[in-house]
């Protein structure tokens, strides 16, 4: 693949150009509003689990199962593109549970913390589109190589880190609160900003090459699963500062 975000690459540009009518192509207001769909559903389930939280309730079971069927549903998604527009929104759902009771269980602790979260998410989604668009970042060979690369370095230190976590290993230099884990995760907030920056530019190109039109659910998607682990990652970052204080 030569962009970082498995689920948006050029591949796909190429294998799947020129398949649909001409009144049947990707455009990027449609994906667009795709998106704004994709979030609205997020939103919609995350305050469900929000406010059983705030309602004394344990959303446990329901946070694990968004997590679990969210990932499940992103590999469906992956791997069932022509059905996107059935598993993307599902995907939403599901993560919305997961999102929902995970920030509520922060907000207990840090108080703000969520809306700073949030703000921050999208401040940093509309400084990447207006980098891209303005072509601060372009969106080369080399550009596209390096974020692969570091994403790809994350998911596995995510992956070790899950592991040997369960064998009784201390790994809080990852998540702890030292310099070490703020500038960890300062770097992890970073390669997924730029992962904006692609799932951008394969929107764009994908519309220029004629990709078939539920590649706009697909390409929401895409951007769906970026933002949501930026979120994350920002709020994660927000709480090791917070817990300095």
């Amino acid at each position: 693949m030569k962009t970082s975000n498995p689920t948006l690459n050029q591949k796909i540009i190429r294998d799947f150009a020129y398949q649909g009518t001409d009144t049947e192509v990707m455009t990027i207001q449609g994906t667009v509003n795709k998106v704004a769909i994709l979030f609205l559903l997020t939103m919609f389930s995350a305050v469900f689990t929000w406010n059983k939280v705030f309602a004394g309730v344990n959303v446990g079971g329901w946070v694990m199962a968004g997590a679990i069927g969210g990932f499940i549903l992103a590999l469906i998604t992956m791997f069932n593109k022509k059905n996107a527009a059935i598993w993307a929104p599902l995907y939403a759902v599901f993560e919305g549970l997961f999102l929902g009771g995970i920030s509520a269980m922060f907000a207990h602790i840090y108080e703000g913390i969520v809306m700073r979260a949030v703000i921050l998410t999208m401040g940093v989604l509309f400084t990447m589109l207006f980098m891209y668009k303005s072509r601060m970042i372009k969106v080369t060979q080399k550009f596209r190589t390096g974020v692969m690369a570091a994403t790809m370095g994350i998911a596995i230190a995510y992956f070790f880190t899950f592991i040997l976590g369960l064998f009784g290993m201390n790994m809080s230099f990852m998540y702890g609160g030292g310099t070490l884990g703020i500038i960890i995760s300062l770097v992890i907030v970073g390669v997924a900003a730029l992962n904006l920056v692609l799932d951008f530019d394969f929107i764009e190109k994908g519309s220029q090459a004629g990709l078939p039109t539920y590649f706009e659910w697909y390409g929401a998607f895409g951007l769906m699963v970026t933002l949501i682990w930026l979120y994350l990652e920002i709020l994660r970052l927000l709480a090791i500062l917070q817990g300095r204080n």
